[in-house]
């Protein structure tokens, strides 16, 4: 046994601790907190524009990675203070403070676990500018006879620069507060009470002792412990009187003045010491001279120590009165104006105030008493060298010094020299173990009536070398080094529990941790643990004997090239020489732990070793060290019994009785072959495979470490599903795959003593896990029925006085196991198997007892009907959701399932799992609802066939949805469906198709409730918070926004929130829509198979659909006309301001909940407003011609979607007070002026006011016939004939035309004389232009009849 570093807790919440005491680096400016506050609808965009500067992205994570590297030792800057009884840390800084206090959980592996943290944490600074300088925890110990020694709460000291003193409890509740001195406090050291070692020992008192630059203040233990009981329950009685006033009980200290000594840093408090009568008249000599008197009886004087500068350690002497008064007679002093040099009444503590005296006392400065000159006995002078710190021993004997030329001194307290010296420890941590004697030891040798021998330890972490050792004193050597972090902080109270005498100790086990090791970067708190011999240099000593044979024999265990003779002849050497059982046992343990030992060798070694204790006495003999190795040696047996059976199986009758077993299941197997086949094919490709996972053979050490004797029962220790399998294998593995003989594997499996339930579990752990291989193995179904018989046939296994009446225990575990398993077609042969042993067995156990057993038989198959429902579901759902998905697609990795899954999973698990695997195979709705529409009108139950991979998805999709009837009806898959895309799409909103494949699904939806609850869910969670962005983004540039724009502020590129925005106006349509038809449709129940109806778990989509509220249609329209305009303004590049369109009542609507009633604009509308709605809905008409006509130019088919934007625009006329026809009008000259004449005349006749338009055709025939005679290259002499025939009148309109505003001037003359007779046809005969027109019309006949 040598020196560990054992972990006994662990610190959590540190990063919230640090962002809490550091706050002041992390704080935004105020111009950034007044942005953040005016954009009420936004999300983090620190990554948006990466995309333009990567290598600006890479230096700034490299200059992040920087700075928290540097500023990675923050601890280095806070005070720490850890409770010797480790429940208590206290992290400071500055002027806040938090308190961690212990809690206690269980781990992933069973085991609890200790953690602290924060119990309370704020601000503790009171006086303006103080900080918080050094702080200490205190336990006070619990007065209750019942104590065990734990102590009763922790009292934090805190002390501040303002030379305040503070005493806090746990929840950071205020006791007393005190101005001692008008200094920073340096340093807070308590001294509490320990047990004499020695008669004769003078019991030292308890102290708190307050260092400041020139003073040292100590307050009596007993006193304080007094006053810090009564003020705790004057706080609870305040606190449960609703009052604030706390006054404090009386407490006397003494204060002296540290004198010669240049600066003082750090001090120790050795307490009481007895001069003898030579160190008498020594000091009586040096201090008065030859003619000195001396006293008959030596003074008691009260010894510190300082470490600081000129000089480097001092030596004070306080002598101590005859007797000290009571703190009655402190107060009685005071009263009668008698002071003490030595005792002082702290001010504001004596007596007990009125509330106004309390007030007068706030508003004044406490009194400082002064302090008692105390000057310096002698010292260690030494002018370069500062002393930082100084660490007493636990027995108060010895002092650590460390100084600031990175060396440690250790100095002998009574004779006041160095004795030792440490170099190379820079900014030291210091700390001290005092380990006792174990009673056993030396028992044999002495009589056990002697005292114990204690030895100490000096602990120095040295943080710049990250390295902490272990030292013997006074000149012992190094026993023990650990590398750990240069971050680490060595925390030494230095003290225990206050309040504890040689009275109420008596029996008490106080635990306490001496030393302690925090590390900031896992937070882990670790223990030095030091066995006593390493204290003792004796040669001779046979435990040092003992150790140095363990040693020998870890190195032998560590060479690998080694003869296994030669190891185990060494190893039995060794084991037989080692006298100490403990370092015997843990001998064997190394041993057998080795991975490179044999078995054999193992074997004979531990033989040996029984053999040469059952030959020694008795009763010398440690009978726990003969158990572990008997115990050993029947595990050692067992795997070689086991590794001898693994051996191929030739016997006939086996082989019989498989094909005889293998019968019964051939008719189950025709029935669910496809889909097994299909899930085989799909599971069973090839993959990548390690040396490792190749099915070696199960090594020794492992073996052993999962089996344990347990009152003379083999027992399987509980480990993770992995070594459970490696065992599982190791036994069973080769009776399943017919390689061992069945029935010898069992027999000797049952005479280990593993009880039938643990082989059970280890059969159906390794069944399970290689599901791969059982699925090639088609005998191993009957080797799994011969297995299961034979193990159900055990003793123990069916508990024989089951009368039938309940559920048989055994077999629940077998089902349990399987519905756990995500193996979903190993799961399902397992039931099988074991159902048909189950109804053998059941049947058997009913014929021998002559009981019918109807209602025990009916109860135990019912239980497995649904179990096998339940698992050919699975399968069948586990076979799709294993499909691969298509090579670039999204999605993530392929999903597992269990019964148990699906179970916890609600009512909307299956539907959720079909949902991600429709994402990730990109099936589109069409597909989906073809699908489904095939299912509807083929009701069969044929299972897929073989399929190719094109059909395997529907035709699996389409068997999966018959064996889910409900689960995944229509509406239910839909509603995921759409769910599912919209949360993708919120994962990377680039890709727009996900969104709109998400309103397509919806859309799909019957049912209005349904469709209601999902789109007013996809609109308040994804949609509003993009969509509000993009309308501020566009109203404040004024038209479409670039794409760096949009990725800025809306989290996608414009080309995606052209998408968007189209999206948006489907779904707020579909909300409208299912808002209509919510009244006339009842809501639907969510209902589930009755095999699955034990479903419980979270509440599903469609549920929570159902539960959402009723919409206001208008607000929601009113939401979809801003839409609109949006996307059309993203659509065709148009200048727009979205919410400049709207009036007052109309902007503070936008974004508001869908559920509530907001006022909305009504009446008629401002004229202007109304104006600049005309026209961009004029804008959007024109744009929508331009981009039509380019699409017919190049050839490209237009979409029915692209056209729907002149009804988009006519139905937004109605809301938009916008005049109708003026829009049909500009839509009809629009298309003429494109040259889309066929287009045009099928508008016209929806045109109202012909007059009108009428007079703005005839403008543009005149620019037509005015680009042909005129404006045209090809001017032909009968062109210029035909003008000089043409009525000045006319002449004169045409050449005032302007054919540069026709976007396509060069139309056939054929058109352009149906548009004049359109016109003609139009206009009235009484009408202004009526002989104009007709004019033009003899004019364009002109022109046709022209060769």
């Amino acid at each position: 046994m040598s020196c560990s570093l054992l972990e006994f807790g662990r610190v959590q919440e540190l990063r919230q601790v640090r962002e809490f005491l550091f706050a002041t680096q992390n704080t935004a400016g105020p111009d950034e907190e007044k942005t953040k506050a005016e954009n009420e609808l936004t999300w983090d965009d620190s990554d948006w524009g990466s995309w333009e500067n990567p290598d600006t992205k890479e230096n700034e994570n490299q200059a992040e990675e920087e700075q928290q590297q540097q500023s990675a030792p923050w601890l280095q800057d806070c005070v720490l203070s850890l409770s010797p009884c480790s429940d208590l840390l206290v992290i400071a800084r500055e002027q806040k403070a938090a308190f961690l206090s212990a809690k206690w959980r269980t781990d992933e592996g069973g085991q609890e676990e200790m953690t602290l943290g924060v119990s309370w944490s704020g601000a503790l600074s009171v006086e303006e500018g103080e900080c918080i300088s050094s702080v200490i925890c205190i336990p006070l110990a619990s007065q209750k006879r019942s104590s065990t020694g734990r102590p009763d709460w922790t009292c934090i000291v805190i002390g501040f620069s303002s030379g305040y003193v503070r005493f806090y409890t746990e929840s950071g509740v205020l006791l007393l507060a005190q101005l001692l001195h008008e200094d920073p406090v340096l340093r807070l050291k308590c001294r509490t009470y320990e047990i004499p070692r020695h008669p004769g020992v003078a019991e030292q008192h308890e102290e708190l002792s307050i260092l400041y630059r020139a003073a040292l203040v100590t307050i009596d233990g007993f006193s304080l412990f007094q006053s810090l009981r009564a003020c705790r329950n004057q706080v609870a009685r305040a606190a449960a009187v609703g009052s604030d006033v706390i006054q404090p009980p009386p407490l006397a200290y003494k204060k002296w003045g540290l004198c010669d000594m240049d600066k003082v840093a750090d001090h120790s408090s050795i307490g009481i010491t007895n001069l003898s009568v030579f160190d008498q008249m020594k000091n009586a000599s040096v201090l008065g001279g030859f003619h000195a008197s001396i006293k008959g009886n030596p003074p008691a004087m009260c010894q510190y120590i300082t470490a600081g500068a000129g000089p480097y350690t001092g030596f004070y002497y306080a002598v101590e009165g005859s007797s000290q008064p009571l703190l009655s007679h402190v107060a009685l002093a005071v009263a009668s104006k008698l002071t003490s040099a030595l005792f002082s009444a702290a001010s504001g503590w004596l007596g007990w105030k009125s509330k106004n005296e309390e007030e007068s006392a706030q508003k004044q400065k406490p009194k400082v008493e002064p302090a008692t000159p105390l000057p310096v006995r002698f010292g260690l002078p030494d002018s370069r060298r500062h002393g930082e710190s100084i660490c007493l021993s636990p027995c108060n004997t010895m002092a650590a010094v460390t100084d600031d030329f990175g060396r440690v001194t250790l100095l002998d307290v009574a004779r006041g020299i160095a004795i030792r010296m440490w170099k190379g420890y820079r900014d030291a941590q210091l700390g001290w173990l005092q380990v006792s004697e174990a009673r056993g030891e030396r028992e044999i040798a002495t009589s056990p009536s002697m005292p114990r021998r204690h030895a100490q330890f000096l602990v120095i972490y040295a943080p710049r070398r990250g390295i902490l050792e272990v030292w013997g004193t006074q000149h012992g050597p190094r026993v023990g080094a650990f590398t750990v972090g240069k971050q680490c902080r060595l925390l030494y109270a230095g003290h225990r529990l206050m309040g504890v005498n040689s009275v109420t100790s008596q029996g008490w086990q106080i635990h306490t941790q001496q030393v302690c090791l925090f590390d900031p970067v896992s937070g882990l708190l670790r223990c030095i643990t030091i066995p006593f011999h390493l204290a003792l240099s004796d040669k001779k000593s046979e435990r040092a004997k003992d150790m140095h044979l363990l040693k020998r024999l870890t190195s032998l265990l560590k060479s690998r090239e080694v003869e296994p003779a030669l190891l185990e002849s060494e190893a039995q050497n060794v084991l037989l020489d080692i006298k100490h059982p403990a370092l015997k046992k843990q001998a064997l343990e190394s041993l057998l732990s080795n991975r490179n030992a044999p078995v054999s060798c193992l074997t004979n070694v531990t033989r040996a070793l029984l053999a040469s204790l059952k030959e020694q006495d008795p009763e010398a003999v440690d009978e726990s060290l003969v158990q572990f190795c008997s115990s050993q040696l029947k595990l050692l047996q067992l795997y070689t019994d086991v590794q001898l059976l693994h051996t191929p199986d030739t016997s006939p009758t086996e082989s019989e009785h498989v094909r005889n077993a293998y019968t019964c299941y051939k008719k189950y197997l025709a029935r669910v072959g496809p889909v097994l086949q299909q899930y085989t094919e799909i599971n069973t490709r090839p993959c990548v495979s390690f040396a490792q996972d190749s099915g070696e053979l199960l090594p020794v050490r492992t073996f052993l470490s999962l089996l344990e004797w347990v009152d003379g029962e083999l027992r399987v220790i509980k480990q993770t599903d992995t070594d459970w399998s490696q065992l599982g294998s190791f036994l069973f593995w080769g009776c399943l795959s017919g390689q061992s003989p069945l029935q010898k594997v069992c027999e000797t499996l049952q005479e280990s003593g593993i009880s039938p339930q643990q082989l059970l579990s280890l059969l159906l752990s390794v069944w399970l896990n290689k599901e791969k291989e059982v699925l090639k193995c088609p005998a191993a179904v009957s080797n799994l029925h011969t297995l299961l018989s034979t193990l159900s046939a055990m003793k123990g296994a069916v508990d024989a006085s089951w009368d039938g009446q309940s559920v048989s225990p055994w077999w629940q575990q077998v089902r349990t196991t399987c519905l756990q398993s995500e193996s979903a077609a190993a799961a399902l042969l397992a039931a099988v198997v074991a159902h048909h042993v189950a109804k053998s067995t059941i049947t058997k156990l009913a014929q021998s007892k002559f009981q019918e057993g109807w209602e025990c038989v009916s109860l135990e198959l019912e239980q497995w009907v649904v179990c096998i429902k339940q698992l050919e579901d699975v399968l069948a759902l586990q076979t799709l959701l294993c499909l691969p998905p298509p090579q670039g697609s999204a999605g993530g990795a392929v999903s597992r399932c269990s019964v148990k899954t699906l179970l916890e999973s609600g009512r909307g698990g299956v539907a959720d799992c079909v949902s991600k695997l429709i994402f990730r195979q990109g099936v589109s709705p069409e597909l989906l609802k073809d699908i489904l529409q095939q299912r509807v009108e083929n009701q069969s139950t044929e299972q897929p066939s073989q399929p190719g991979e094109e059909e395997r998805l529907k035709e699996l999709l389409e068997f999966v949805c018959q064996r889910f009837p409900s689960s995944l009806s229509p509406d239910v898959l839909f509603a995921h469906c759409s769910w599912e895309h919209v949360v993708q799409w919120n994962k990377d909103p680039e890709v727009g198709q996900y969104l709109d494949w998400s309103v397509e699904f919806l859309k799909m939806i019957s049912n209005p409730h349904i469709q209601l609850g999902i789109s007013a869910m996809m609109w308040h969670t994804f949609i509003v918070k993009r969509f509000s962005a993009a309308a501020y983004l566009m109203e404040k540039v004024g038209k479409a926004p670039k794409d760096r724009l949009c990725r800025r502020d809306v989290g996608m590129g414009d080309a995606a929130v052209r998408s968007f925005m189209g999206s948006c106006v489907q779904l707020l349509q579909a909300l409208m829509e299912a808002d209509s038809g919510v009244e006339e449709v009842s809501a639907p129940d969510v209902c589930v198979e009755e095999a699955w109806s034990a479903a419980e778990g979270p509440v599903s989509i469609v549920e929570l659909a159902m539960d959402q509220r009723s919409v206001h249609y208008p607000l929601v329209q009113h939401h979809c006309v801003l839409a609109s305009l949006m996307h059309a303004a993203m659509t065709f590049s148009l200048r727009l301001k979205p919410l400049s369109l709207f009036d007052s009542k109309g902007k503070n609507a936008f974004f508001r909940e869908l559920t509530s009633i907001q006022l909305l604009p009504s009446g008629d509308m401002d004229p202007n407003l109304v104006s600049v709605r005309q026209e961009f809905l004029m804008a959007v008409l024109t744009g929508w011609v331009k981009a039509l006509a380019e699409a017919e130019e190049n050839g490209v088919r237009h979409s029915g979607t692209e056209d729907m934007w002149p009804s988009v625009c006519m139905e937004l006329t109605s809301l938009l007070q916008v005049n109708t026809d003026i829009l049909r009008r500009h839509l009809v000259c629009e298309l003429y002026n494109q040259g889309l004449d066929l287009r045009a005349e099928e508008l016209m006749m929806e045109v109202e006011d012909k007059d009108v338009l009428g007079s703005q055709l005839l403008v543009l025939t005149g620019q037509r016939l005015s680009f042909s005679l005129l404006h045209s290259q090809s001017q032909t002499k009968p062109n210029m004939e035909l003008l000089a025939r043409l009525p000045p009148t006319l002449c004169t309109w045409l050449k005032a035309m302007d054919p540069s505003e026709l976007r396509c001037p060069s139309v056939p003359l054929s058109q352009s004389g149906r548009l004049i007779n359109k016109v003609v046809e139009m206009l009235p005969e009484n009408h202004a232009q009526y002989s104009l027109a007709l004019h033009l019309l003899e004019a364009v006949d002109s022109l046709q009849d022209e060769p």
